[in-house]
This record gives structure tokens, sequence and C-alpha cells, in this order.
């Protein structure tokens, strides 16, 4: 996958929009970041997850995840390794991230996959 696939892909949640973070790409839903492209130039993009989910998606793909370095790492963001993730586990992994961060009007009307 490629940074325009995750861009593509973030899009494609409902009320998606790309915005700007100190410069990077990143994607709101009501306003709130779910996800960011901040390590792009690493190969990676960036989900805004809880560190529960963090933990979970972490044990399941380790070549996939991992947290980010630092206190965000701590708090939930997640490195996904674009290189290595497959587009059917991406959508996913930023359907999570969506679903943290949308309003709740959205999750309910969303459909569950």
């Amino acid at each position: 996958m490629k940074a325009s696939d995750f861009r593509r892909i973030a899009l494609s949640m409902p009320e998606a929009l790309e915005g700007s973070h100190f410069g990077n790409a990143d994607f709101r839903v009501g306003g709130k970041i779910f996800a960011t492209l901040a390590l792009e130039r690493e190969d990676y993009g960036v989900l805004l997850l809880s560190p529960e989910q963090q933990a979970g998606m972490v044990e399941d793909e380790p070549k996939i995840f991992s947290p980010v370095p630092g206190g965000w790492g701590r708090q939930g963001s997640t490195r996904v390794n674009l290189a290595k993730v497959t587009s059917d586990i991406l959508a996913s992994a930023l359907r999570t991230a969506w679903l943290k961060r949308a309003p709740k009007r959205l999750v309910s009307a969303s459909p569950k996959s």
C-alpha cells in the first residue's frame, strides 16, 4: 500500500475530510482527527486508537502495527507499515480509528463490518 491508498481509504469513511496538522495530512470526522500521514516519509500511516485497540492490533499483526515512539504511542497513536499492510487490514484499522472519533449519529447509522 502507499500513502495514496491510505488517503483514499481514510476519505471513504462517512463524512471524512482531509486537513493538515503541523504541515502533514490528517483525516478528520466531526472535527476530530482519526488518522494522519505524519510519518509518510518513513512509509507509515498513523491511526489514533485507544491503548487497548493498539495493543490488540500490535499483538495480532506485529509486523504491520507498532506504537508511535514516545508519549503519543503510549496514548494509542499507532503506526501502520504501508509496505506490509494489505488493503483489507488497512480498511479495517482505519474504520476502527474512524469509529473512535465519529459522532454517535454517524456510528449508529454506519453499517457494521
